[in-house]
């Protein structure tokens, strides 16, 4: 244990993905990485940071995530009852410019610390056979490699890029199995796959161990306008509660790249160490359906549903909708509470696209969920239309709403469970289960949680416009 501890992996999560083939469940405002989909009771995101709690193998976890997830991630880290760094990207420039924060992030602990990339969204089938294959890329990290798990394929996968291995690297990093990179090769179609399989190639996983020295000096190399955004953004970050906030003018400036293309098919130190757990990125529902537990006909179901006559294929039922299927084979249906996708597992790749019309056309259902997470809790709209709204609110015990007032509507609410303190202008009065208090047009007002259990209130709202974006923020202890 000492001489683990004397290396620690300094673990660091991407997680500012959007997960768009996995729609309608998966959407902007609530990515696949926070769904529990491959488990039932959490998400990809907490099984992975659990993944990296070993105290004598790795350092404190930071996560690197967008800004308007940045409450999802520490509500999901508090249920899992960890704790981790983190870091907000102000906006999307790709995994080249989030590595170099994690590389500088790192080296300002240590400026060769050996730092770990992983994305939350992965699946992993044995956490044992993983830390193995973490321990055995720590000699060839630290003797200044840029190290990355190859998979051996179990499939002719057309989802992912494939690595050739070259000769053995010298040395114990050598003897524990790693190779020389000799290339990377972007996905291929199924023949182009089936050859490299039976050349030796692996799969890219996307796990990358390097110092964040080494890293650096490559970024400096290869990619230095990357290096200079993303350093002029790590200097200049603001701390923001318990999130540390990169600067958003310097961080825009980096090119929008993948550290793949940036550094790992142009530097001269990439290595392999070809591994062979039980691994799924869950890209679609058709990889879902492959790693989940499946019924004698070959069905994998989640919710309330009812099959009859059907066949390898993935039914997905949030809520308490009852989702029914009759006499189909190797489809995809997924049900929630405003949209129903229908799929061959063949095409479920295409759900990408069909967003993507969805978004031009200004449908809210392409990245909006009825159920909206708020840093105070959250809401589920119940009902709309003209002049009118209904929401199911819940609060957390001690959270507070922002002091806020609407130009456009007023609000009624009704206790359904807990008790509420709401200030309406000047007052501020207790409402408690079964009593209801009414906000008029333009009045200031707040709402709070000053119990030890959640709050769940009715809201109606009616007015001409009924929009999130009639919210005067007056006050709000979140930062928004």
């Amino acid at each position: 244990m000492s001489g683990e501890t004397t290396d620690l992996i300094h673990p660091v999560i991407l997680c500012g993905g959007s997960g768009t083939r996995l729609w309608p469940a998966s959407r902007e405002s609530f990515p696949k990485q926070f769904i529990p989909l491959a488990e039932a009771h959490r998400s990809s995101f907490q099984a992975t940071a659990a993944r990296v709690t070993d105290t004598g193998l790795f350092a404190r976890p930071a996560i690197l995530t967008a800004n308007d997830a940045r409450f999802i991630v520490a509500e999901q880290l508090a249920q899992a009852r960890l704790s981790a760094d983190i870091l907000l990207e102000p906006s999307r420039q790709d995994s080249a410019a989030a590595v170099t924060v994690a590389a500088l992030h790192a080296a300002a602990q240590k400026p060769d610390a050996l730092v770990l990339i992983l994305a939350a969204d992965h699946l992993v089938g044995d956490d044992a056979a993983f830390l193995t294959a973490l321990r055995n890329c720590r000699p060839g990290a630290k003797a200044g490699h840029i190290m990355t798990l190859g998979l051996v394929p179990t499939s002719p996968a057309t989802a992912y890029g494939y690595i050739q291995p070259g000769e053995a690297l010298p040395g114990e990093a050598g003897q524990a199995g790693a190779r020389v990179v000799q290339r990377f090769l972007e996905k291929p179609d199924a023949a182009r796959a089936a050859g490299l399989i039976s050349e030796g190639a692996l799969w890219n996983s996307g796990y990358f161990m390097f110092r964040a020295d080494v890293m650096l000096d490559e970024m400096r190399t290869h990619a230095p306008q990357v290096l200079e955004a993303a350093q002029a953004a790590y200097e200049a970050a603001a701390r923001d509660l318990d999130f540390l906030r990169l600067d958003a003018e310097a961080f825009a400036r980096a090119p929008k790249t993948s550290v793949d293309y940036a550094v790992m098919e142009r530097t001269s130190r990439a290595a392999v160490l070809p591994v062979s757990f039980p691994w799924s990125d869950i890209g679609t529902w058709g990889a879902l359906w492959e790693v989940s537990p499946q019924d004698a006909d070959g069905n994998a179901t989640r919710g309330r549903v009812a099959l009859h006559g059907t066949r390898n294929s993935l039914v997905h039922s949030e809520g308490e909708l009852l989702t029914t299927v009759v006499g189909l084979d190797d489809v995809v249906v997924v049900a929630t509470s405003d949209a129903v996708l229908v799929t061959s597992r063949e095409r479920g790749g295409e759900v990408k696209t069909l967003v993507e019309g969805l978004r031009a056309k200004g449908e809210p259902e392409a990245d909006a969920h009825r159920l909206m997470y708020r840093p105070w809790g959250n809401y589920q709209r119940i009902d709309i239309g003209a002049r009118f709204q209904v929401k199911r609110i819940t609060v957390k015990p001690g959270a507070r709403l922002s002091l806020q007032k609407h130009y456009h509507r007023a609000e009624h609410w009704v206790v359904v469970r807990g008790t509420a303190e709401v200030t309406v202008d000047d007052a501020v009065s207790l409402v408690h289960e079964n009593e209801a208090i009414y906000l008029p047009i333009g009045c200031v007002h707040r709402l709070t949680n000053p119990g030890k259990i959640p709050l769940e209130l009715i809201e109606v709202q009616v007015g001409s416009y009924t929009g999130e974006d009639d919210i005067i923020r007056i006050e709000d202890v979140y930062g928004r």
